[in-house]
């Protein structure tokens, strides 16, 4: 049964930093590529960064290039969103998903390539 549990959502204020985590399973992890997804309150959900099956390479959305690192263990199963000065506009749910690797996955902006999502999970940024 594939699973994917993201954690490390929360409330944090402006300027702040969190870490998500989205640890998998039951799917052979260093084949596929993970991304992380975000949704706003009445608005799609959008590509937020990307990372080959090998953590060779990846891909970030403009609003979040140069705040947030993507990062993955392939040896743990899990893939990190490391969101340093953080903006009220990155509230959202932040979603983990993953598809077979394949490079035009890094660039999808919707996810509709991928084969697995999480649940998600909230960050909320707000003083």
């Amino acid at each position: 049964q594939v699973q994917l549990v993201e954690s490390g959502g929360g409330l944090v204020q402006p300027g702040g930093s969190l870490r998500l985590s989205c640890a998998a399973s039951g799917f052979t992890f260093s084949w596929y590529i993970m991304s992380w997804y975000r949704q706003a309150p009445g608005k799609e959900r959008v590509l937020v960064a990307a990372i080959t099956h090998t953590g060779g390479a990846a891909n970030y959305a403009h609003s979040v290039r140069g705040r947030f690192t993507i990062s993955r263990d392939n040896a743990k199963n899990t893939v990190f969103l490391q969101m340093n000065s953080l903006k009220p506009e990155d509230t959202a749910v932040y979603y983990c998903s993953a598809g077979l690797a394949s490079l035009n996955r890094l660039y999808d902006v919707l996810g509709d390539s991928y084969d697995y999502w999480g649940q998600g999970t909230q960050v909320t940024v707000s003083s």
